[in-house]
């Protein structure tokens, strides 16, 4: 089972709901780091929260929503062992994962659809980074 962890600021709160709906209906184990509500609040805490326990759990993969995703990115690739990428596609969502290895998705709420956000979700959850001479470069990173 894989476990996923997500978290939003305000802006990304629906959008944040809508995924771990439909995470529910996977085998994913699924935790919800924040925020609870649509009152204004510091989407770099919420990053924080997420990339702080990704960075140090290789197994763990996060997910953060902000109302564009740009926000949410920069605050946790910050962190060691940390690639956060923002994806508004399904191709960016594969390759993110096939040659960059990310960790956590970053998703925006104002400029990313719910049906194809749950595509981009699902395509980066089950899509496997190709190692060889990517991981060379993840390595120089």
């Amino acid at each position: 089972m894989q476990k996923i962890i997500i978290a939003s600021d305000h802006g990304g709160y629906n959008l944040k709901n809508q995924i771990i709906n439909h995470l529910k209906e996977t085998d994913a184990e699924v935790e919800d780091y924040g925020c609870y509500n649509t009152e204004s609040c510091d989407y770099p805490l919420y990053a924080q929260k997420v990339a702080d326990v990704v960075s140090k759990n290789p197994d763990i993969k996060g997910i953060l929503v902000c109302g564009t995703g740009i926000g949410m990115s920069i605050a946790a690739n910050r962190y060691k062992n940390v690639r956060a990428s923002h994806c508004t596609d399904t191709f960016s969502a594969r390759m993110t994962r096939m040659h960059n290895d990310s960790n956590i998705l970053c998703l925006g709420e104002r400029i990313t659809g719910a049906g194809l956000a749950l595509d981009i979700v699902d395509i980066w959850l089950n899509t496997a980074f190709e190692g060889g001479r990517h991981k060379k470069r993840i390595d120089m990173i």
